[in-house]
């Protein structure tokens, strides 16, 4: 029974933090992801402002992040935020002016593509381009919080 009982909280334990990753997304113009936790670590990619990516470490002012991509690296803290973003995963994402599917079309969105999260509702996402484009895509599309 006790054995019982700690494997359920081990498993509720581990179900908990996967559900709840911390998210940050790039607060500045541009930041650059490190191989390593400092300055003087080779650059491995040029982010710019909202990029989402996933927090998986940390060490000191610095944080280990993975992307949509599963590409990892390391930022520095006072580099990210916590205003959510999201990215188009998929080849192109249309954008609708309601979530569903026989909402208007607004416009759409390549892969890659960076939209600040306004809200979610029922496996979609109100997202807003830097343009000031904003509309609804379906949650499988993309990729942050």
């Amino acid at each position: 029974m006790f054995r019982r009982l700690c494997l359920g909280l081990a498993f509720l334990l581990i179900f908990t933090s996967a559900a709840h990753a911390e998210m940050v997304s790039i607060g500045r113009a541009k930041a650059k992801m490190r191989s390593g936790p400092d300055e003087k670590s080779p650059i491995k990619w040029e982010l710019g402002a909202g990029y989402p990516l996933k927090v998986v470490g940390r060490q000191g002012n610095w944080l280990k992040v993975t992307d949509y991509e599963s590409d990892s690296g390391w930022v520095y803290k006072k580099q990210v935020g916590k205003t959510p973003h999201m990215i188009v995963t998929e080849k192109k994402a249309i954008l609708r002016n309601g979530p569903g599917e026989k909402q208007r079309v607004v416009g759409d969105a390549n892969r890659g593509v960076v939209l600040r999260t306004i809200k979610h509702k029922k496996g979609w996402v109100q997202v807003k381009h830097e343009t000031g484009l904003t509309g609804w895509i379906r949650r499988d599309d993309l990729w942050g919080w």
